[in-house]
């Protein structure tokens, strides 16, 4: 989902965190990062009341909550302002 200037280069999307979201985002184990990654090149999915939702899988190859998980799959759902603003992250491992 990057832009394209004029001039055929790639300009990165804006960003922004809801603070419901960066709580979210350490409760479940997600980066800014990895956020942002979903967002730029994930699967679009279907959300509700206006928003964007956005998929996306990741080697995780560590332990979560005593259990080792070899995968994760972020959900983010935004709301496209001026900038994406990220409202809240759902974090699945497998």
């Amino acid at each position: 989902m990057a832009e394209w200037h004029a001039r055929g280069d790639i300009v990165a999307v804006k960003i922004c965190f809801h603070s419901h979201a960066r709580d979210r985002m350490v409760e479940r184990g997600a980066t800014e990062d990895e956020v942002r990654a979903t967002i730029e090149s994930g699967e679009r999915i279907a959300a509700k009341y206006g928003r964007s939702g956005f998929r996306r899988n990741f080697p995780c190859d560590n332990e979560w909550q005593d259990r080792w998980y070899a995968n994760k799959q972020l959900e983010v759902y935004a709301v496209e302002e001026q900038d994406w603003l990220v409202i809240t992250v759902i974090v699945k491992y497998f």
